[in-house]
């Protein structure tokens, strides 16, 4: 929360001109929120400024809003956390432990003197630990802690008192007594004051080349309902702070039909000087150009009042073909049946081929053994074929010749005969 406190007047530094020389002043509080805001002329502003801190509540029981208590951390043997005692300032203080009666207390005049220090006497060797000094307070929500560490020795030349880095350590000799410090100061946590007049809001105007130092107030409200505008502004209802601002937490301002004047810096300043709040919100609102209704188109006046008829022209339906592309295989489906048709055709040639020549193959074959038709006389010649001749090789079963000489001739003369019937 600190750190984002630290660095909010950085952020305002940077996108907000004149913020930083603005923050430089410790009693206008802490820059915690920082706004651009652009807006056209004619248009209603709201510049945010919200905290429930400054919520109006009267404390009519301010002496049970302060508490203090005191706890006890333990790390041996086992970890524990142990509640010693608490007090406020309509109350007595209660001691949670029966053995620490009468011997762990707070002064009385802790809520006057702002002294909540706790006092143990005769110390033991289980009072060892880490002591934690709570300070709340639930009017304000302010929440503060202070540690301190005890440590038991039985030597007297050990006996100290040192800064760890962290938290203040006491190391006591076993037996003695000791004060574990927790003071604060400050009114808020020693009495309680007249809240009624210690709540403030106002509102600042700087216009743009104007010295921080030289803003114009616009309005101051009180938490006792007193309220004192210094602006014309708010007499002509151009701006305006809800009258339950303290009821609500929302000190907003609201800026009706903005003009080019109203360009500038504009801050929210709250403080509540009981619970020591003091907080500075900056906006830093930009009028533009007026928006410029869009044109609208007058209707037609006609002549005589007389509408001109429609004509209107009825398009045919128009058909679009959308070919959608089929799944992947219908290219290769086609192109299988082509292939296939491709071949059957080829095969159906190539048969017809061979076909063909095997019969004309045959039909050769056949005119070469065509049987004799016999003899044909063809210019008045008597043409014999080769295979009418026949070789006369009977052998008569009777037969007186006795050589082969004599047989030859006896079988040419057989053969002379023959040819003699034929000439016949």
């Amino acid at each position: 929360m600190h750190l984002d406190l630290t660095l909010l007047p950085i952020v305002a530094a940077l996108f907000l001109p004149g913020a930083w020389c603005q923050g430089s002043g410790s009693t206008l509080g802490v820059v915690v929120e920082a706004m651009n805001i652009t807006l056209p002329a004619g248009s209603k502003a709201v510049l945010p400024c919200h905290s429930s801190r400054m919520v109006w509540t009267q404390d009519r029981l301010k002496d049970r809003q302060r508490v203090v208590h005191w706890d006890l951390v333990r790390s041996s043997p086992e970890y524990s956390v142990e509640r010693i005692l608490d007090m406020s300032p309509g109350a007595r203080q209660r001691v949670y432990n029966g053995f620490n009666k009468g011997r762990i207390s707070v002064q009385n005049s802790a809520f006057n003197d702002g002294n909540f220090s706790l006092i143990i006497n005769s110390v033991v060797t289980t009072d060892k630990g880490v002591y934690t000094c709570n300070l709340h307070h639930h009017y304000c929500q302010i929440h503060q802690s202070i540690q301190v560490q005890l440590n038991v020795t039985k030597s007297a030349r050990k006996e100290k008192r040192y800064w760890d880095g962290d938290k203040t350590v006491f190391v006591v000799l076993l037996g003695k007594s000791v004060v574990l410090p927790c003071v604060n100061r400050r009114s808020l946590w020693r009495e309680g004051l007249q809240e009624d007049q210690q709540q403030v809001a106002h509102w600042d105007f700087q216009p743009p080349g104007v010295r921080p130092d030289r803003a114009g107030r616009l309005v101051d409200l009180f938490g006792s309902g007193e309220r004192r505008d210094y602006g014309t502004l708010f007499g002509q209802s151009r701006m305006s702070v809800e009258d339950d601002a303290f009821t609500l937490g929302d000190f907003s301002l609201s800026i009706a039909d903005l003009k080019l004047v109203d360009k500038g810096l504009y801050s929210c300043h709250l403080h509540h000087h009981y619970c020591g709040l003091s907080e500075r919100r900056i906006f830093r609102l930009t009028v533009g150009p007026p928006v410029t209704p869009a044109p609208t188109t007058a209707p037609k006046i006609f002549q005589n009042d007389v509408p001109v008829p429609r004509t209107e022209v009825v398009e045919g339906p128009r058909v679009v073909n959308v070919i959608l592309p089929e799944h992947r295989g219908y290219f290769v489906q086609h192109l299988g049946y082509f292939l296939a048709t491709f071949l059957l055709l080829a095969f159906i040639v190539v048969a017809v081929i061979v076909l063909t020549r095997r019969r004309k193959k045959r039909g050769v074959e056949y005119d070469l053994r065509r049987p004799d038709q016999g003899n044909m006389i063809r210019g008045g010649e008597m043409s014999l074929d080769c295979t009418e001749l026949r070789t006369c090789h009977q052998e008569p079963m009777q037969s007186d010749h006795k050589n082969n000489l004599l047989k030859e001739i006896d079988m040419a003369k057989d053969c002379n005969k023959d040819f003699e019937k034929l000439w016949k």
